[in-house]
C-alpha cells in the first residue's frame, strides 16, 4: 500500500496553491496596477501639456491623479493676499486610468486562481487581504505625495501690477482628502476584485456561491464586454480624427485621460439620456467639440440625442451603434448561459444588469469645475480668472431607459443564440 493517502496529495496540492498567491503574487499585482496606470497618467498628461508645470508640479500632479482615478477626493484651495479671495473645485474621475489599472488589477488577481472549480472562502479571503494591504500602503503613499501650489498669471502686465499693488497675486494649491481618499480607494479594489470573479468563468467560487454563477457571470460578462466595446469603437474613431483632421495631442490626451468618459457618456445618450450641464469660461469639455456648443449657454443645458443633433445630424448614429451593441451584449450573455434558462430570464438578467451599468456609468461620469477671484470683495473678475464647468446627469431616468432597453434586447438577444449550443444541452437523437 502506497505510503502517501489521497488526502495527502490534496493536503500538498492546497500548500502549492498557496505558494502560487503569496506575498510576492501579490506585490508583483499591485506594482504592476500601479506602474499601469502611472505610464497612462504620464504620457496622458504629457499630451495635454502638464509637462511644463512650474515648481516640480508635474509628479504631484501624477500622483493626484492617479487618487483621483480610484475616485480620492482632491481638495483646492486659494489664496490671492489679505484683499483678494479665490475659490476652486474640481471633481472629475479620469477612466481611461481607472480602466487600466482595474483591468491590470484584476488579471494579477485572477491569474493564480485559473484551472480550478471551487476555492474556500478563507482561500479568497486571505489572498484579497494580501492584495489589499499592499495597496493600502501605497494609497496612503500616493495621497500623501498629491499636494502641491502653483502661482496663477494675472494674464497681462496691468493685471499683474494691479495683484502686486494689493497684495493679490493668486496661488492655487491642491491637497487630498487622505483618510477619505485611502477608504474609496480601498472600496475601489473591493469592487474591481469582486467583479473580476464574477466576469471570469474560470475563477473559482466558494462552494455555497456556485448555485448563483449560472445567472450572475454571464450578466456580468456580457456589460463587461459592452463597456470595452464602447472604448474599442471610441479609440478607433479617435485615432481616425487624429490621423484626418490633425490636432494629435489634444486626441491622444482625450484618449489617454478620459476616454471612457465620453464613450460611456455616448452610450448612455444613445439610450435617450439625459445630461444636465454648463460650460463657462476657460473651461472646455474635450472632444468632440459638439458636447462644448451645446453646454456654452449662459442657463444650463440639456445634453441628450435632440441638443446634440441640432449640433449635428450625426448624433443620430449613436442609437444605431446602441442596438447594436446591446443586440450582441444580450446574444453574448445568452450564449454563456445554460441551455434550461428561458428568453424571458434573459430580458430580465439583461434589463437588471445594464440598469446597474447605466447607474455605474452616471455615478462615475460626472464631472464639475470652477475657479474664481474677487478683489475686495467685488464679485468674479472674469475672463480667464473664472470659469464654470459640470456635468452631470438626470439618473433615474436613465436607469429607468435602461429597463425596457434590457427587456427587449435580452429577449431578443435570447432568440438569436437558440441555435448556438451551450452548456446543459443533449443532442435530441442518444447513441444508437
Amino acid at each position: 500500500m502506497n505510503a502517501r493517502t489521497p488526502s495527502d496529495r490534496e493536503r500538498a496540492g492546497g500548500e502549492r496553491t498557496v505558494a502560487r498567491h503569496g506575498w510576492a503574487q501579490a506585490l508583483v499585482t499591485v506594482l504592476g496596477g500601479l506602474l499601469a496606470m502611472a505610464v497612462v497618467a504620464v504620457l496622458g498628461l504629457w499630451a495635454a501639456g502638464a509637462d511644463d508645470l512650474p515648481d516640480g508640479g508635474f509628479a504631484p500632479v501624477v500622483a493626484a491623479t492617479l487618487v483621483a482615478a480610484v475616485g480620492g477626493t482632491l481638495e483646492l484651495s486659494g489664496s490671492a493676499g489679505d484683499l483678494a479671495d479665490t475659490q476652486a473645485g474640481l471633481t472629475v474621475i479620469p477612466l481611461s486610468v481607472t480602466l487600466t489599472g482595474a483591468l491590470v488589477f484584476a488579471w494579477g488577481f485572477l491569474r493564480p486562481l485559473r484551472h480550478r472549480a471551487v476555492a474556500g472562502a478563507a482561500e479568497l479571503a486571505g489572498w484579497a487581504a494580501r492584495v489589499a494591504a499592499l495597496w493600502l500602503l501605497a494609497l496612503i503613499g500616493l495621497t500623501l505625495f498629491a499636494r502641491h501650489t502653483f502661482d496663477i498669471p494675472l494674464g497681462n502686465d496691468e493685471l499683474a501690477e494691479l495683484g502686486d499693488l494689493f497684495g493679490a497675486s493668486p496661488r492655487i494649491g491642491f491637497t487630498t482628502d487622505v483618510p477619505l481618499s485611502v477608504f474609496v480607494g480601498m472600496v475601489w479594489l473591493a469592487g474591481v476584485l469582486v467583479i473580476a470573479l464574477l466576469v471570469s468563468r474560470g475563477a473559482p467560487l466558494p462552494g455555497g456561491l456556485l448555485r448563483f454563477q449560472e445567472s450572475v457571470r454571464p450578466a456580468a460578462y456580457a456589460m463587461v464586454a459592452l463597456l470595452l466595446a464602447c472604448v474599442v469603437i471610441g479609440l478607433v474613431v479617435a485615432l481616425v480624427v487624429a490621423a484626418v483632421k490633425g490636432h494629435a495631442r489634444e486626441t491622444f490626451a482625450v484618449i489617454l485621460l478620459g476616454l471612457p468618459n465620453l464613450v460611456w457618456l455616448a452610450l448612455t445618450i444613445g439610450l435617450g439620456a439625459t445630461w444636465n450641464g454648463r460650460v463657462e469660461g476657460p473651461f472646455g469639455l474635450p472632444m468632440p467639440h459638439v458636447l462644448d456648443e451645446v453646454l456654452r449657454t449662459p442657463d444650463i443645458s440639456e445634453l441628450n440625442l435632440r441638443t446634440l443633433s441640432e449640433q449635428d445630424g450625426r448624433v443620430w448614429w449613436l442609437l444605431v451603434v446602441d442596438v447594436v451593441l446591446l443586440l450582441a451584449a444580450a446574444f453574448v450573455l445568452a450564449a454563456r448561459s445554460p441551455a434550461r434558462v428561458r428568453a424571458w430570464q434573459h430580458a430580465v438578467q439583461m434589463a437588471v444588469a445594464l440598469a446597474l451599468t447605466v447607474f455605474m456609468i452616471c455615478l462615475l461620469g460626472r464631472l464639475s469645475a470652477h475657479y474664481g477671484l474677487s478683489v475686495l470683495g467685488i464679485g468674479d473678475l472674469g475672463g480667464s480668472l473664472a470659469g464654470e464647468l459640470f456635468l452631470r446627469p438626470r439618473l433615474w431616468g436613465a436607469v429607468g431607459l435602461a429597463v425596457p432597453w434590457g427587456l427587449v434586447t435580452g429577449f431578443l438577444g435570447a432568440l438569436a443564440a437558440r441555435h448556438v449550443r451551450r452548456r446543459g444541452e443533449v443532442d435530441a437523437a442518444g447513441p444508437g
